[in-house]
């Protein structure tokens, strides 16, 4: 046997029925609290001092890590075309 049942209810009827307690507020409390911690964490934001632990201490610099980035681009693209010379 089946039964197909047709309800036409919004989602707050839906949950009512079924028993389900209202969260609405306490999602917006806690979206609220999250954003506010977004927001603290952000003002003095250092990306570079935060991945300075993970730097070699020679790439300390942002010109040395630019440098070392640019000569393994240059060495990769001379290892590519043999017939360049550099």
């Amino acid at each position: 046997m089946k039964i197909n049942v047709t309800m036409d209810v919004t989602p707050a009827e839906l949950r009512e029925f079924l028993g389900l307690p209202e969260v609405q507020s306490l999602q917006s409390e806690m979206i609220e609290k999250i954003r506010e911690q977004m927001r603290a964490g952000v003002e003095g934001f250092d990306p570079l001092s935060m991945m300075r632990p993970f730097i070699a201490p020679n790439l300390q610099s942002m010109e040395s890590m630019q440098r070392a980035f640019w000569n393994s681009m240059s060495a990769m693209g001379q290892a590519a075309d043999p017939k360049r010379e550099g």
